[in-house]
């Protein structure tokens, strides 16, 4: 046996027989949810308490009695369709999703086993559902309205850095669906107020330093980032490199001001990933996902690093100060 003993190949061979038999049946029953996610899962603690806590509010604790397949694309979009297509063959009971990279690979992959996403654009134009309160289908979610808060998002980073006029925005090319989605939202509203928008692309760690590189050699004012898992997933380079460069900044989650960005607006995502749980739940007690309305996010928050504001020298507007939801001293 190769360097294996018989009696250590039997008792690995055998391992899981001498398990007691109460606990290979309740493992053989146990549904099963394939999780499919564009992170890694260092990220993905963030992203699984919630998600775990709205699973356990409808009745389903991981290991006791549902078993959870994940798989981690770890930034790299492109392994999506195939990590997607191994969840549809081990034939879980669920696929649930947190993006809209992920969500939109497990719908192509399958119009079968039912999916449970969350998005951050309209699920209706995404091809996701054919209506918001009877999505049909297998298919049912949340929509975190990412795309839909980049005009407020921009109007706020201007209320910050008036004298700012020429914005860089950073989009990740790999996801082009919420790429061209917010793009339109961006040019629209920075036409509104005056402001030239300049777009910057990077998909890697390397291309965010060369995007930085840009800004300064093109004497940018400030920088807009398009919400993006793998951007989020480099929350604390994009932090750093905005203040090396002393560059005002706005992003969709608080997780960037928890790092140094300067303003984040957007959906609270705890309460939309406890959603989801919760969908998920109801699906495995029998639920249809096509009977289940599409959740609309109103749970939506300001949040101003203060420090950072004034190491930019920045001062924030009362008004703006009065209307956080939260100040980072």
């Amino acid at each position: 046996m190769l360097g294996i003993g018989r009696r250590e190949f039997i008792t690995l061979l055998g391992g899981a027989a001498a398990w007691p038999l109460s606990v290979r049946a309740q493992q053989a029953t146990m549904p099963v949810i394939g999780f499919l996610e564009t992170v890694s899962p260092s990220f993905g603690t963030r992203i699984l308490a919630p998600f775990r806590q709205g699973l356990g509010d409808a009745g389903y604790v991981e290991g006791q009695n549902v078993a959870i397949e994940y798989r981690w694309a770890e930034g790299r979009y492109d392994r999506l369709p195939e990590l997607a297509a191994d969840l549809v063959r081990r034939q879980v009971n669920v696929i649930v999703t947190t993006s809209t990279p992920a969500s939109l690979a497990a719908k192509a992959a399958t119009t079968e086993l039912p999916l449970v996403f969350g998005v951050g654009d309209d699920p209706v134009k995404l091809g996701l559902v054919a209506s918001l309160n009877r999505p049909g289908g297998n298919a049912t979610g949340v929509n975190f309205f990412l795309g839909e808060l980049a005009a407020k998002r921009l109007g706020l980073l201007r209320e910050l850095a008036p004298a700012a006029t020429r914005i860089a925005v950073l989009v990740n090319p790999t996801d082009a669906v919420r790429t061209e989605s917010n793009l339109k939202e961006v040019d629209t509203a920075a036409r509104a107020i005056g402001l030239q928008v300049h777009i910057v692309n990077a998909s890697t760690i390397a291309e965010i330093d060369a995007a930085f590189a840009t800004l300064v050699r093109e004497r940018l004012d400030a920088i807009f980032v398009v919400p993006d898992s793998f951007f989020n997933s480099r929350r604390v380079q994009l932090a750093n490199l905005a203040a090396r460069f002393a560059l005002p900044s706005a992003f969709g989650q608080r997780e960037y001001c928890e790092v140094g960005g300067l303003m984040s607006y957007g959906t609270n995502l705890a309460d939309a990933r406890r959603q989801i749980g919760s969908y998920a739940g109801r699906i495995l007690k029998g639920a249809k996902a096509a009977d289940l309305p599409v959740v609309q996010a109103t749970n939506f928050e300001l949040v101003v690093n203060v420090t950072t504001a004034r190491m930019l020298g920045l001062t924030v507007p009362d008004k703006l100060l009065a209307r956080a939801d939260e100040v980072i001293e």
